[in-house]
């Protein structure tokens, strides 16, 4: 029994020496420690303690960052949206009474004049109704002006006269209805126009209110459509509008506001807008004309119903300042970018390395439209100036030191001098 808890024994005190003995060693003081200094030489000394001063490794860190300049560009103040063509002047004609259709008066898809006959209905017992009422009427007119001969001898009473006078007058509105009923068997073209397809034929009997042709006006062309309510204090009637349709690709056709709905859309918040462009065989300019010509409006007339991208201009700013998007950090409902600027631009920027040649320096704007990347500065920035557009987190405060970097290329350290070096690299 003995000799069983002797091994045992041995055992958990040489686990408990092991552990003593590495416990001892880790505790033990290192030796010098090897360091990389900033030039990347070793040393096998101890580090020395950090210097302060100017340019001491107790100065505060470089931060890399990339920077962009302040441009000047043509920049256009507009909205877009979708709409559909519409004709100047639609409508579907309809019979107003039931009949049988007896004559057409019009080919499919051809131009009709205001007052041209359309369709004509059987219209036979409309005029035999009418015959009857123009002889009842040719005896009330006999009876009247015998009438007023007798009354003028004293030959009969005033009142006859008058009975005669109600008589005529009652068989002339019969007259007037009857030919009002023979007008409604006639189908007249309303405008001058394009017809459509019609849907009867020769013969056909139709109901009231059947559809039988389209009349469609399109010497000039409507496109309807809406705008979000923030653009309604720029919206006026007269400004220009560009459409650039399915259709005709590569092509943009000037149209111009013609009214804007008094009523906005509770539900979307929108105000709509309605634009008119004459449908001719003109030219309808190329967006950005600049250097390239005009694309004729030929290959077919503008149609109804056709898909249109809506962009209306507002205004063009021939020298807007522009940054990049990424420039702009907002803060508390304000808008800030980041300037590189030289150290004595900036009174907190103390305690700086001797060859620091850019700091950072946060600046408020106010911000205007926002195009492809870019947005407009409308106050804060000049043309020229140099705005960081990546690296900002690392900039707490104003008078940090920057190193400018650019992507692609090595990286330096600061640039060599003078205010060309952060112009260079902005000019990537």
């Amino acid at each position: 029994m003995a000799s069983r808890a002797f091994y045992p024994a041995v055992a958990a005190i040489g686990i408990a020496v092991a552990g003593g003995a590495a416990w001892w060693y880790q505790s033990q003081v290192k030796g010098p420690n090897e360091v990389v200094s900033n030039n990347g030489a070793t040393s096998g000394a101890a580090a020395p303690a950090p210097k302060t001063g100017a340019s001491g490794a107790g100065a505060p860190r470089v931060a890399g960052v990339e920077v962009a300049k302040v441009e000047k560009m043509t920049l256009q103040d507009d909205a877009q949206s979708v709409g559909t063509l519409r004709s100047r002047q639609s409508v579907m004609l309809r019979p107003e009474v039931a009949g049988r259709i007896s004559q057409i008066g019009f080919a499919d898809g051809a131009r009709v004049r205001k007052g041209q006959l359309l369709v004509q209905l059987d219209d036979t017992l409309q005029r035999a109704e009418l015959s009857q009422a123009r002889a009842q009427m040719s005896i009330a007119q006999a009876n009247h002006k015998r009438n007023v001969e007798l009354v003028a001898q004293n030959f009969v009473a005033q009142r006859v006269l008058d009975e005669s006078t109600a008589n005529l007058q009652v068989v002339q509105a019969q007259v007037a209805l009857v030919e009002a009923r023979l007008a409604r068997m006639a189908i007249v073209a309303p405008f001058d126009g394009t017809v459509g397809l019609r849907n009867v034929n020769l013969g056909d009997y139709v109901k009231d209110g059947a559809d039988l042709v389209n009349l469609e006006d399109t010497g000039s062309m409507l496109v309807d459509f809406r705008l979000p309510e923030r653009f309604q204090r720029k919206l006026k009637v007269g400004q220009g509008v560009e459409l650039a349709l399915e259709a005709f690709p590569g092509r943009v056709f000037k149209a111009r506001v013609e009214a804007l709905d008094p009523l906005l859309d509770a539900n979307g918040r929108s105000v709509g807008v309605r634009a008119v462009l004459p449908n001719t065989a003109g030219e309808a300019q190329v967006a950005g004309s600049a250097g390239k010509k005009a694309a004729p409006n030929g290959g077919g007339p503008l149609r109804p119903g056709m898909f249109a991208r809506v962009n209306t201009v507002f205004g063009v700013n021939d020298a807007a300042l522009v940054v990049p998007e990424e420039a702009i950090v907002p803060q508390g409902g304000r808008q800030f970018v980041v300037r590189v600027v030289e150290p004595a631009a900036v009174q907190s920027a103390t305690g700086l390395p001797t060859d620091t040649q850019w700091v950072s320096l946060r600046q408020e704007v106010k911000l205007g439209v926002r195009r492809q990347g870019k947005v407009e500065i409308a106050e804060g920035l000049t043309e020229g100036q140099t705005v960081v557009v990546a690296g900002q987190q690392r900039l707490q405060r104003d008078g940090t030191p920057l190193r400018i970097v650019e992507l692609g290329k090595p990286q330096a350290a600061t640039p060599a001098s003078g205010a060309s070096a952060p112009a260079a690299a902005a000019s990537r």
